[in-house]
């Protein structure tokens, strides 16, 4: 069902939750995977996937169509992704490279995440970025989304991404680098 129809469905109190629950099945595991790439944890991701349907749920009546809705629901995964990376260094009082570590064991220890040992060395050099450099290298290179799109997201222009992405490669490939 083409985006457009499911929100014409959403808007009708008959069809609603038939609506809603194509939309989740139709987004749900990529969205499931966006976090996951970020907080790396399946249980927190698998939450997080939650959360983000729930707030789509409450907000999809005030959804007002300038962009196209996976836009709008990825740009709500990615701002409950930097939410939850924020508050678990907060709650912890965690200094960045003890929850770079932590991500890092979850990724050795995952077997969704782990893979031969150069994709666990690829991911151990994504982990070392910092949070919103990584959102941006993930977006890039594993989702192969366009800069417009991303800059729709993320609300940054396409020049910074730009230079953000070339950043997080250069400091990806010096990581890859060493021995």
């Amino acid at each position: 069902m083409e985006d457009k129809e499911l929100l014409e469905k959403f808007a009708q109190p008959e069809s609603r939750n038939m609506a809603f629950n194509q939309l989740v099945r139709k987004y749900q595991q990529k969205i499931y995977w966006h976090i996951r790439k970020m907080v790396i944890d399946h249980d927190d991701a698998d939450d997080l996937t939650q959360e983000v349907f729930l707030k789509v749920w409450k907000n999809l009546d005030n959804f007002r169509q300038d962009a196209q809705l996976y836009t709008w629901i990825y740009r709500i995964a990615t701002n409950e992704c930097l939410s939850f990376l924020s508050s678990k260094k907060r709650r912890f009082f965690l200094p960045l490279n003890d929850v770079t570590a932590e991500l890092m064991e979850k990724v050795a220890s995952s077997p969704d995440l782990a893979g031969d040992e150069v994709q666990q060395k690829l991911q151990k050099a994504i982990l070392r970025l910092p949070d919103k450099q990584r959102l941006v290298f993930n977006m890039k290179y594993f989702d192969e989304m366009k800069y417009e799109e991303m800059s729709q997201i993320l609300g940054t222009s396409v020049g910074a991404l730009k230079a953000s992405y070339h950043i997080a490669v250069k400091k990806v490939e010096e990581f890859l680098k060493q021995d």
